[in-house]
């Protein structure tokens, strides 16, 4: 470890920033607040203002770990306790400082911040807390925040976090525990599901109005089983084994964890089990709500060897487990040599990567289930085709539908197809025939759809429904790929210093 005593601020941005480009699980749609008077910056539903590097990675907030110094020894992190590389961490009131500077010079919207874990997870998330309390209550920052939340630590931290941050995570880090146990020995997936699940109750349950007795006051989490039911969760058969077998544990509390904040008990609080409840602890002045944003998390793809069903399996069920936002895909970076980790002759997964965001697209808007996509039988995606072109050629005997009278279900599931062209299409027809003219005009890409639909029981063009020769015709397609995945990648995290001459400029965080 090579530790530099009486490091800038500077400097330290240098190094926690381009610490945290690995992590991609920082998108900011979600939330609506407007600005306040006496306040600092506002968000809107539809999300900050984005910039994406090539590889995809989110950089339009100020994107930083507070330290990159770890107790933790994970194989395939760059910031591992055994890597000699030069560490850093800042405190709470130089985070706030960097933050309100680059937003009042309109660098940046708003916060992701994350951290290594530095003496224990207690410790770390309550400095997690303190800045977020200090830029909401002493800077009066009212932007957009995105915070991790630190497996381990204890719940009544996580809790107050989530009233000062939008959105918060937790990193599945690897989709099985298998590959957890091999790659990060020190973490536990009891200790990552337990503050997801926290999460999700809290915005169930502290986020309603009659939960609260004054405006000033939150309800506490109750720390029972009958509360935190994970074990109901493994006995549902439909959840995938590689998630149900490490879900279930108790998550019971001594009274010797309780808040550390100053707790006012509510005995008319019923559903509680008052030997395990934590009680209240002291919400913000300003109610922005709990984590409004939500919550999401990531895990490393090819790092270890599951397949893209069992990946696909556990996204699905976090969704419907956890009530995720997100669930963000990180192709693997060998940054480190170790035997445990995979030699990827070609490089990064970058394409399997964006195969499986494309799935992840159809589970959340387009009404397809995880079986549907993938089977034990056939368990990864052909790389050369999208995921629902993929589907349609195993399906052609759903093929070819109507568009004049297919439901709307019906029309997003065919090739070339989106949401809002299907919504056009269901809102058009209802006054006129549509012709394939009238489909190219509302977006729908006639190049796949051509094969899969009719327009008034008429094919555009004679098509052989046969699934070898659809095969070639749409691999044949130049398909429309993120820029960077066919050419040279750099894993370089866009710097807030380019042409800013920010290097004479200094900051003061007094």
């Amino acid at each position: 470890m090579i530790i530099e005593e009486n490091m800038s601020v500077q400097k330290k941005l240098e190094i926690l920033s381009d610490a945290a480009k690995y992590d991609v699980a920082c998108t900011s749609s979600g939330v609506d607040r407007k600005g306040t008077s006496g306040g600092l910056g506002n968000t809107v539903a539809a999300g900050i203002c984005h910039t994406f590097s090539a590889d995809g990675r989110c950089i339009s907030l100020l994107k930083i770990l507070f330290t990159n110094e770890c107790i933790f020894d994970c194989k395939y992190c760059l910031n591992r306790s055994s890597n000699d590389v030069v560490r850093a961490s800042f405190t709470p009131e130089e985070v706030c400082v960097l933050t309100m500077e680059f937003y009042r010079r309109n660098y940046i919207e708003g916060l992701f911040l994350s951290s290594g874990v530095i003496k224990n997870p207690n410790f770390t998330m309550e400095l997690l807390c303190e800045t977020l309390r200090m830029l909401r209550e002493v800077h009066h920052f009212n932007g957009y925040i995105h915070c991790k939340a630190v497996p381990g630590a204890s719940s009544d931290i996580i809790e107050m976090t989530g009233w000062y941050a939008d959105r918060m995570s937790v990193n599945l880090e690897l989709p099985t525990a298998e590959g957890l146990k091999t790659l990060a020995p020190h973490k536990t997936r009891k200790n990552i599901l337990k503050p997801m699940k926290q999460i999700q109750i809290g915005r169930n349950e502290l986020i309603k109005p009659s939960t609260f007795i004054e405006t000033n006051r939150m309800s506490g989490y109750a720390q029972s089983i009958s509360v935190f039911d994970m074990n109901s969760i493994e006995s549902e058969q439909d959840q995938p084994q590689i998630l149900r077998e490490e879900a279930n544990f108790s998550l019971s509390k001594s009274k010797s964890e309780l808040s550390i904040r100053d707790k006012i008990l509510d005995t008319n609080m019923t559903g509680y089990d008052s030997e395990y409840s934590l009680g209240k602890v002291r919400r913000p002045s300003i109610n922005r709500g709990f984590v409004p944003a939500g919550q999401s998390t990531q895990m490393i793809i090819g790092a270890t060897p599951e397949n893209d069903y069992q990946i696909l399996s556990v996204t699905e069920a976090l969704y419907q487990k956890f009530d995720l936002k997100r669930v963000f895909f990180s192709a693997f970076i060998r940054v480190n040599e170790d035997t445990s980790l995979p030699v990827l002759p070609g490089g990064p997964p970058l394409l399997r990567e964006h195969r499986l965001y494309q799935a992840d697209w159809l589970l959340r808007f387009y009404g397809f289930q995880a079986a549907e996509l993938l089977s034990e039988e056939r368990p990864n995606f052909n790389v050369l085709l999208d995921p629902k072109c993929n589907w349609a050629l195993g399906h052609l005997e759903n093929f070819p539908i109507e568009v004049n009278k297919a439901d709307y279900y019906a029309l997003l599931r065919v090739p070339g197809i989106g949401v809002r062209s299907a919504e056009r299409i269901v809102k058009a027809r209802r006054t006129a025939k549509l012709r394939f003219e009238d489909l190219k005009k509302m977006g729908v890409v006639l190049k796949r759809a051509i094969y899969f639909i009719t327009c008034s029981g008429q094919m555009m063009h004679p098509v052989k429904l046969e699934e070898n020769y659809l095969t070639n015709q749409l691999v044949g397609m130049k398909e429309r790929l993120p820029f960077g995945l066919s050419g040279d990648i750099s894993y370089q995290q866009l710097s807030l210093f380019d042409d800013l001459k920010f290097m004479n400029q200094n900051i003061n965080i007094n």
